[in-house]
Parts: structure tokens; C-alpha cells; sequence
């Protein structure tokens, strides 16, 4: 099957609700680690967000099917090659992320605000949801203003799963509202 753009985001879109489901379990490892920071050491903090930020693929698969989607995209979706190409993106930004906490423990989570914030700006092309920059400058406007004052981890922490959580809230209802039959 061949998909122009349109199609493409319209299969995403279907395939992961939007991308809340996604943004939802990642609001979960911030908040996760949040708590960790607020009871523990920052390192353990970093250390949560890290671990529980691989298993958000998994849980977002899992929500959207609980949701009544499949979790998964068409095979051939050109955009399956723009979603993995982020998380590489992602994946490769951790080290400095991690390097930046050994210099200052509290620049880990400002820094980590910006390498999210920077991959949901590419989150318009793949659902076509221009949300998903207004979310991503939010997050990355976080990390540079609680960078600056050196906020402590778990209020910088909270911050991501505040502002996550706010913008799944609000893709999820446009995607239950989208998904509501019109009345004839």
C-alpha cells in the first residue's frame, strides 16, 4: 500500500491514539522519578527516569490497545521510519544528558526536558498535530528556565510529568472526540 502524508499520519494517529498513550507513560517514568527524587537520592532519580523510560514503547502499546486501537502501525507506514529515527535521536541524547548530571546533578532533568521537548516537535509530522510543538516548547522552555536557577530534581522532575500529562489529557480528548460518530 502506498500512503501520501495525510494517510500516514491518519494510520499513526489511529495506531497510538494520537500519541497520548505515549506521552501518557512518559508522564508516568517523570512522575516516577519525581517521587524518587523527592525521597531519595538524585542519582536514583536519574536513574528511574532512565529505566522506566525504556519500558514507555511497551506500556504506550499497551494503553492504546486498552484504549480500543492496535498499538501498532500499517506496514509500509513511511512514518514508522520517522518514529524510530527520533527515538534513535533520543537514545544517542541520553549520554550527555547523563554527562551533564555528573557535572551538576540538577542540570540531568532540565537536560532531559530539552532532548524530549526537541523530539515532540518532530510528533507534528508524525500525527499531524500541531499540538505537539507548543508541547515540545513547553518542555524544552522547562528545562531551560529550571536549568538556569538549578531547580531541584524533583521539582524539575515533576515539571515534565506536569506538562506531559496536561498535553495527553488534551490529545486524548481530541482523539475520543475525532473518534465519535457524527450525527446525521
Amino acid at each position: 500500500m502506498t500512503f501520501d502524508l495525510q494517510q500516514a499520519q491518519a494510520d499513526m494517529r489511529r495506531a497510538y491514539y494520537g500519541g497520548a498513550t505515549g506521552m501518557a507513560a512518559s508522564s508516568i517514568a517523570w512522575f516516577a522519578s519525581a517521587i524518587v527524587a523527592m525521597r531519595g537520592p538524585a542519582d536514583t532519580a536519574v536513574w528511574t527516569l532512565l529505566v522506566a523510560g525504556v519500558f514507555i514503547f511497551p506500556a504506550s502499546v499497551l494503553l492504546s490497545k486498552l484504549a480500543g486501537r492496535s498499538g501498532a502501525h500499517a506496514k509500509g507506514n513511511p512514518l514508522g521510519m520517522l518514529a524510530g529515527a527520533s527515538t534513535f535521536w533520543l537514545v544517542f541524547s541520553l549520554p550527555l544528558a547523563y554527562a551533564a548530571s555528573r557535572l551538576h546533578i540538577e542540570w540531568f532533568f532540565p537536560a532531559m526536558l530539552l532532548v524530549i521537548g526537541g523530539r515532540y516537535l518532530t510528533f507534528d509530522t508524525l500525527y499531524g498535530e500541531r499540538l505537539y510543538w507548543a508541547c515540545g516548547l513547553a518542555l524544552a522552555a522547562a528545562g531551560f528556565a529550571l536549568g538556569r536557577v538549578l531547580m531541584t530534581p524533583a521539582v524539575a522532575a515533576l515539571a515534565g510529568g506536569a506538562i506531559e500529562a496536561a498535553f495527553a489529557l488534551v490529545i486524548a480528548l481530541r482523539e475520543q472526540r475525532a473518534a465519535r460518530p457524527v450525527a446525521a
